[in-house]
């Protein structure tokens, strides 16, 4: 499952720079699947191809927000997410909407650095 960034966010920023997969940004911030990869092109859900470097748009407009395509709870790189170890206020919890196994959570940290 992927990590979410709670109201509770105070916007300290702390959790950013701790992600591997870069898939954290500031509140209103737009995103990019190649900001942190190695994705060049990414095919969505519908077929559509888009540039790995075309900006998307912002999850939150208000709080620091995760990207949960991009995230991989830091498996693969660390033995517990990041972001939540941090974090001084506990804001970065489970995403109930998104359930993984740690063998897709694997298979996405290959996808995203091409490994």
């Amino acid at each position: 499952m992927a990590i979410i960034i709670t109201e509770e966010c105070i916007n300290c920023g702390a959790c950013e720079p701790e992600c591997p997969n870069t898939a954290i940004y500031e509140g209103g911030a737009k995103w990019t699947w190649s900001g942190g990869t190695k994705l060049t092109q990414v095919e969505l859900e519908d077929g559509t191809v888009i540039d790995g470097k075309s900006q998307q748009e912002p999850v939150s407009p208000e709080f620091y927000y995760i990207v949960p395509n991009k995230c991989t709870e830091c498996t693969g790189f660390h033995e517990e997410p990041q972001c939540a170890a941090v974090c001084p206020v506990d804001c970065c919890v489970d995403d109930p909407e998104y359930r993984e196994t740690k063998e897709e959570l694997l298979a996405k940290k290959t996808w995203l650095h091409n490994e």
